[in-house]
């Protein structure tokens, strides 16, 4: 074996270029701005065009480009939506014509119907499971079960079902129920069941040939919105696997029968990274056009804000905005 040179190595003769010359990602243009008061877009615009704040900047005016070029924007959400308590910005939203459509899972007819009929819904499930009695709520599983029988006799959709029923027995708080608002509004909510998920499955008047051709049909809806996306947004609010799984199916099958949509946004807000809401909703849909957004925080406090700024930054215009 040969000795080892164990001297510290020459920095004499290394190649070295210009700062000046050199690509960099960052550079003063993209600081933050100090906060000097204003408009909600005015905070937008101070803070630094660099990673989430700059994604936040984009999926604003993405969102709001959106609804000023009468492109379509779907809000597809599990059921934690309304248990954070934003009901009432997605019904606004609904009335400002900012959402077009909406797609919820099983447990987000359930949640909904519980407010709409006594002001309060998600019970303690580790104590009533000690007995059996998590899901057992009679009211609740009577009417969801009830509807959704009335509905595949109608030949119904599940999602406009329940929010034609809910209108129809007028419950005392049925001013936070999105489906009930969405029925009036004539916002389509489409509903996708995964049998035995909810806690509806497991009373005495389910039918589930009624789940599956309301939830069916519901898909198929849903399909047919996906098919006039080009150019508009789809937002997935805290769904780690059912909206996401439904989404991707649905883009396959429209695509498959000949519509072109590649070109829109996607986003996803959660708390956290899950495997199928970036790659069923950010990632594979958008690989070939269009752009794909995973925002993590707490939907409590991000969807009112980027709620809040989308509507600001229409009321301003695209021009005015100037985000």
């Amino acid at each position: 074996m040969s000795k080892i040179d164990k001297s510290p190595i020459s920095l004499d003769g290394i190649k070295r270029y210009s700062l000046r010359e050199r690509k960099s990602k960052v550079d003063i243009k993209s600081f933050a701005k100090p906060w000097k008061g204003g408009s909600l877009i005015d905070w937008l615009n101070s803070l630094p065009d660099i990673l989430c704040s700059k994604d936040l900047k984009e999926i604003v005016k993405a969102i709001g480009d959106s609804f000023l070029n009468k492109k379509l924007i779907i809000l597809g959400m599990g059921a934690h939506p309304i248990k954070l308590g934003l009901s009432p910005i997605i019904i606004d939203l609904m009335k400002k014509g900012i959402i077009s459509a909406i797609a919820m899972n099983g447990a987000g007819i359930i949640h909904d119907t519980e407010i709409a009929m006594a002001g309060k819904t998600s019970e303690d499930v580790l104590e009533e499971l000690r007995d059996g009695m998590f899901g057992m709520a009679e009211e609740t599983g009577k009417f969801l079960n009830n509807a959704i029988k009335d509905g595949r006799k109608n030949g119904l959709g599940l999602g406009e079902a329940i929010g034609m029923k809910l209108l129809e027995e007028d419950f005392p708080y049925i001013e936070y129920s999105i489906l009930a608002n969405a029925y009036r509004l004539n916002v389509p909510v489409t509903v996708h069941v995964a049998i035995g998920t909810d806690i509806i499955h497991m009373h005495p008047e389910v039918d589930p040939e009624a789940i599956g051709y309301t939830s069916h049909r519901d898909f198929r809806i849903f399909s047919n919105l996906i098919s006039q996306l080009e150019g508009g947004v789809f937002i997935n609010l805290g769904s780690a696997v059912i909206i996401p799984e439904v989404f991707l199916k649905a883009l396959s099958l429209v695509r498959n029968l000949g519509y072109n949509i590649y070109k829109f946004t996607s986003i996803t807000l959660d708390f956290n990274r899950q495997y199928r809401a970036m790659t069923n909703v950010v990632q594979r849909p958008t690989a070939y056009g269009g752009k794909g957004y995973y925002f993590i925080g707490h939907n409590e406090i991000m969807f009112p804000l980027i709620s809040a700024l989308v509507i600001e930054y229409i009321e301003k215009g695209e021009r005015d905005a100037n985000i």
